[in-house]
């Protein structure tokens, strides 16, 4: 391969398919991580090593980095894409889902990081890229603890920014607004549902789960001495 390995978690749905999709295509080997394999095998990209793995699990995560480096070199980049939406407001929710929410979205992101970190300050090479939410910079009714997640997800980004810059590995969070995904599914709250499907609704279902993908390979791309410290991408019509 003449492009570099490029290492996506929530690979089998929306935004997670999508990216790599998009990455495919533009000739990258890729490691797929999610708990459904099916799913990433039924995608049939070249170049894929897919792995049934929990992003909650650090071990599994640091034995799928194995099995795509073994197969196609160190990985130069990675999507910590996957997470759950479970909204609801924090007074009337399950708190086994707050659990849920922070074991998916920010100790899933921490193992994503700390596996690939070590490689890339000693290749002094690498991008890694959070997928946050506008959610984590606004906040909006029912989106308590999520919005608290991808908070989380800035901070901890920020922060790792400033200790990867030193080894000239760049640290960069996406976050998108109303995007078609299947993202519902994990909403389980009546009250939450119907508040963000009447705002998916009013934007014909957000933009593209592709176009993300894309404003990531975009950023990607870029020379390794240029970094996009924050991405927010949203639907025109999206003024919240």
């Amino acid at each position: 391969m003449t492009k570099p390995l490029v290492f996506i978690t929530g690979a089998s749905a929306g935004i997670g398919q999508a990216t790599a999709r998009v990455f495919s295509a533009a000739g990258y080997p890729l490691l797929l991580v999610a708990r459904r394999l099916d799913l990433i095998e039924a995608m049939g990209l070249p170049n894929t090593v897919a792995v049934a793995a929990d992003v909650r699990d650090y071990d599994a995560m640091v034995a799928a980095l194995k099995q795509g480096e073994d197969a196609f070199g160190p990985v130069d980049c990675l999507i910590n894409n996957a997470g759950i939406a479970r909204l609801a407001r924090l007074d009337e929710q399950d708190p086994a889902e707050w659990r849920d929410l922070i074991d998916v979205n920010c100790i899933g992101v921490l193992n994503g990081m700390h596996a690939v970190a070590g490689g890339m300050k000693a290749r002094r090479h690498g991008t890694i890229i959070n997928v946050s939410s506008i959610a984590g910079r606004k906040v909006y009714p029912h989106h308590d603890v999520y919005g608290g997640t991808k908070h989380f997800v800035h901070a901890v980004s920020e922060g790792m920014r400033q200790t990867m810059s030193a080894h000239d590995v760049r640290v960069m969070v996406i976050s998108p607004g109303v995007t078609k995904s299947d993202i519902a599914s994990s909403i389980t709250d009546r009250n939450a549902y119907e508040f963000w499907s009447k705002g998916r609704d009013a934007m014909d279902g957000g933009i593209d789960a592709e176009i993300v993908g894309r404003t990531m390979l975009f950023a990607y791309e870029l020379p390794q001495s240029v970094t996009m410290h924050e991405m927010t991408i949203t639907p025109t019509t999206q003024t919240f």
